[in-house]
């Protein structure tokens, strides 16, 4: 469905999940100061997503575990951690709400700081609320990267 050669190389896809297979297929990349470890840090303290990442209510761990439950956008999703390279990548799968995604995450050491590059796979159907192929949803996503990517920006405290 989507052009493969727009995902980076460096991506792993779990089976079914490739950008050719999407329904949907997003991908944001900025440079983020300090090192990739403060970068995975960040992405990966789930405790405190409810206080950065828009739309996030709840978070049923309080570290990063192989799955846990998140609210996010008025729907519940369980997350199952696929890939975790501390502190180059990590990824997840979310499940529910009539819809299934995948978020990888890239951090690279460059100069200056952390390239982080995150893409995300969206399959399967969704309620109106979550229309997975509307520009709304592009929208939401977009968003939500930025607002990430920012967090990731910022000076541990």
């Amino acid at each position: 469905m989507y052009d493969t050669s727009q995902s980076h190389p460096d991506i792993h896809w779990p089976s079914g999940f490739s950008p050719a297979e999407a329904h949907s297929f997003h991908r944001a990349q900025a440079v983020v100061p300090g090192p990739p470890e403060r970068s995975f840090r960040v992405l990966t303290d789930v405790a405190e997503w409810p206080n950065w990442v828009p739309e996030c209510r709840e978070v049923s761990a309080m570290s990063l575990t192989q799955t846990f439950d998140v609210h996010w956008a008025g729907h519940h999703f369980e997350v199952f951690v696929g890939e975790s390279v501390p502190p180059r990548r990590i990824g997840w799968l979310g499940i529910g709400a009539g819809v299934q995604l995948y978020q990888a995450w890239l951090l690279t050491e460059v100069e200056g700081g952390t390239e982080a590059v995150v893409e995300n796979v969206v399959r399967a159907g969704a309620p109106k609320s979550l229309d997975t192929v509307s520009q709304a949803w592009a929208q939401r996503l977009h968003e939500l990267w930025l607002t990430q990517l920012a967090k990731l920006s910022q000076p541990d405290a």
